[in-house]
This record gives C-alpha cells, structure tokens and sequence, in this order.
C-alpha cells in the first residue's frame, strides 16, 4: 500500500466542542484570534445595560468571564494551543483528567438559546442536582426552539435550563407551556441511536 492510499483510508478526525479557560478575560480576543484563522468558537453573549455619561447604554458583553468552547478536530487544537501567544488551556475533568468536551447535542442547546443574547436569561449554578426534579423538555416553538433541557421554576417563572454539565447552565426567560414536550425514554434512546 502506498502513502496516499494509507492517508486516504484514514478517518478524519471528528470535531469537538472543547471548553477552554482564558485568563484576564481575554475571551474576546481569542475568539478574534480564532475566527482570523477559520476556527469555529462560541463565547456566551448577553446584552447588559450600564451607565456612561448619564446615560443609559445596552453593551453585549461575555456573560461567562473567561470561557470560551472551540470546535475543532482534537490534533488542530493540539496545534492551535502550540501556536497561539493567548492564554488559554484546557478545562479538565476531575475524574479522567483529561480535557472536557461537550456533546454536540447539548452545545446546540446552549448556543440556540444563549445565541439570543437575551437580556433576561439567567446564568446559574451548573450542578445538575439543582436540575434533577424538573422533566426533561424540547422547546417546540419561539426563539428557543430546538433547545432541550429541564423544566423547572427560576425566580417564579416557569423555564427551560440548558445545562453545559459542570461548567455553565442558563434558563431561558418564561416559555408557555404550549411551546413544549417532554422527551421521553424512548425518544432519548431514538434519538442515541440515530447518532
């Protein structure tokens, strides 16, 4: 066999969204660093009101200081943090020691509702205990559809919570009722074995 059929016959890497930490709040300029080369990323967004001058501003602005999720094959983001002058590393999972990387179907569900740079989600606390007595839900309809997460009352409405298991959760703002189903068992193992 010669090199370029062993090259071709080689699976290509598949993408993942790693979780990365950037100190001194510089998530902004890594994303601009990573977007300059191609690189897909994701820093979660929120629209806050402050004061300048008098006056009242709405700024889009990092709602999670210092993360950032990368999607990229695991061997270019070997090459990536080689390369980059920015500081970055990876978040590591206690138990495996090795970097965390998010499920797609859950990086989804945070980005379509983070992705709204609403002003009124709430970033909370990720333990998943926190999560464990609400029903598992799929937003149907409106700006978060497509999004899955847990069904739970937050601040005395009644929201969807996307959990990023062990390093950010947000609940969306009120979602009536009509605009959700709960995902079963069997909808959650069809929906596995599709993948």
């Amino acid at each position: 066999m010669d090199e370029k059929t062993t090259i071709a016959n080689k699976d290509p890497e598949e993408k993942l969204w790693y979780a990365i930490r950037v100190t001194y709040n510089r998530e902004l300029k890594v994303k601009e660093d990573l977007d300059a080369r191609g690189i897909e990323c994701f820093v979660p967004m929120q629209y806050r009101r402050e004061e300048r001058n008098g006056q009242m501003v709405k700024r889009l602005v990092p709602s999670v200081h210092n993360l950032i999720f990368i999607h990229i094959e695991p061997s270019k983001m070997v090459e990536y943090k080689k390369t980059t002058s920015l500081p970055i590393r990876y978040i590591m999972n206690r138990e495996t020691h090795k970097p965390i990387t998010v499920p797609k179907r859950e990086m989804d569900s945070f980005i379509t509702v983070v992705g709204t740079y609403n002003e009124q989600l709430v970033f909370l606390n990720p333990d998943p205990g926190d999560f464990a007595q609400g029903e598992r839900v799929r937003i149907i309809g409106g700006v978060f559809a497509g999004a899955e997460g847990v069904f739970v009352r937050v601040k005395g409405d009644r929201r969807v919570v996307v959990n990023v298991e062990g390093l950010v959760a947000v609940a969306t703002t009120y979602v009536h009722p009509s605009l959700i189903e709960k995902i079963t068992d069997s909808d959650e193992n069809q929906l596995n074995n599709a993948l």
